[in-house]
């Protein structure tokens, strides 16, 4: 794992830990989507790794997230690839704001957290 990596997820630790003070609604779910975006960037910075470790094409490792993720099916397990294009669309919907929805749960990024942590070991073998 990387140093970036690394103090990406310290960064959706530090986002998640509860600070001491009264939290409204809006600064949890900022503190949640916050936390999601740096999941997703340490995500999709193992991803990017992985595949210039395997010699991926330019065109792969330059081009869009779901291309890289489709790539990765023949860089890494079946199992592990299904891993992390799931928790990669997760964390996208929990990304994006909408006015009608609810943003993430603090369960939901710490599931999430827990899930990146572990693809990215596997990534790194």
């Amino acid at each position: 794992m990387n140093q970036t990596i690394r103090q990406l997820l310290d960064t959706a630790d530090q986002l998640l830990t509860d600070t001491g003070e009264p939290a409204t609604p809006a600064a949890t779910a900022s503190r949640c989507r916050g936390a999601a975006f740096a999941l997703r960037v340490a995500l999709e910075s193992a991803v990017a790794d992985r595949l210039t470790a395997h010699r991926a094409p330019r065109a792969i490792q330059e081009g869009t997230q779901r291309a890289a993720f489709l790539w990765l099916r023949d860089c890494a397990e079946a199992g592990t690839a299904r891993r992390a294009k799931a928790v990669w669309s997760q964390l996208c919907l929990g990304c994006h704001y909408h006015q009608y929805e609810i943003g993430p749960t603090e369960d939901q990024v710490r599931a999430w957290r827990t899930e990146v942590a572990a693809i990215v070991a596997l990534l790194a073998l």
